[in-house]
């Protein structure tokens, strides 16, 4: 029991225990997703360029329309952007590894992973790198979306220059 306002009790919600344990005693799964046979790799590719085309569409349609003068709409932009180069990165980066099998990765302990690129190691090697760290765009264009909807939110009126409200 915690103390709550005006002096009544407040308890957790029932399962609230076994919620935290269950939370707490997960397992590391090291943020990796391994692809199966080549129907899966195939679609989640094509996944990539779909969602890189929706998300390059929808900046050119609010930018023609006028929307981005809002913060709101500018926010979902920059969002949109960023998930346009996290698309191409984990594109470029799953055509390399998996499907062309050009560039292989060696663990050589927990903490140290040898990039293998055979001839063009010079070229591919930090591109690869630099391609791998798609999250540092996926994180970025997630943040922008959620602060762009909670400006639209805020101020639902100045949403859509030119459009009176029923």
């Amino acid at each position: 029991m915690l103390p709550g306002r005006r002096g009544r009790t407040v308890s957790p919600p029932p399962g609230a225990l076994a919620a935290l344990l269950f939370f707490l005693s997960a397992s590391p799964l090291h943020a990796l997703q391994e692809h199966g046979p080549t129907d899966s790799l195939v679609l989640h590719q094509g996944a990539h360029l779909f969602f890189l085309a929706a998300m390059g569409l929808l900046v050119l349609r609010l930018r023609q329309r006028g929307l981005v003068r809002h913060p709101g709409w500018r926010k979902i932009q920059l969002a949109a952007l960023f998930f346009v180069l996290w698309n191409a990165a984990a594109f470029f980066a799953h055509l390399l590894d998996e499907q062309w099998g050009i560039v292989a990765t060696v663990r050589l302990s927990p903490a140290w992973v040898r990039i293998e690129a055979g001839a063009f190691g010079e070229i591919l090697a930090p591109l690869y790198y630099l391609a791998r760290l798609d999250h540092l765009l996926c994180v970025p264009a997630m943040a922008f979306l959620y602060a762009g909807l909670r400006d639209l939110r805020r101020r639902p009126e100045a949403a859509f220059p030119g459009e009176e409200e029923p």
